[in-house]
């Protein structure tokens, strides 16, 4: 069973930089998978922020490029997402996400093989 465990501060003073760990249990992030970062503003969809490869390759969202980092340390079995400048805009419910597929500018949609985390809400506010 693949478990994915969002963690990170709930609060983020503007202009801060967001950061984030996902702790994956039950499969290694190095398999053949797209480990996601995806985020969801209020009354808005799915956002799909970017991702990282097996092979360590990165891949981000036209609109978040600029301001977004994800890594992974294999040893920990983690991924982490950094997005820098955040603005109350920013303000969501943050998951990560083991995906088939990359999702770029498209909707995001849950298949029936993906997993995810239960998501942690961050708050962007001075």
């Amino acid at each position: 069973q693949v478990q994915l465990q969002e963690s990170g501060p709930g609060l983020v003073k503007p202009s801060q930089t967001l950061s984030l760990t996902c702790s994956v249990s039950g499969e290694v992030i190095t398999s053949g998978y797209y480990w996601s970062w995806i985020r969801q503003s209020p009354g808005k969809g799915l956002e799909w922020m970017g991702a990282i490869s097996k092979s360590g390759g990165t891949y981000y969202s036209p609109t978040l490029r600029s301001r977004t980092s994800i890594s992974r340390d294999t040893a920990k079995n983690q991924l982490t997402l950094q997005l820098s400048s955040v603005t109350p805009e920013d303000t969501a419910v943050y998951y990560c996400a083991r995906l088939r597929r990359l999702y770029l500018s498209a909707p995001v949609v849950r298949l029936p093989d993906d997993y995810w985390g239960q998501g942690t809400q961050v708050t962007v506010s001075s």
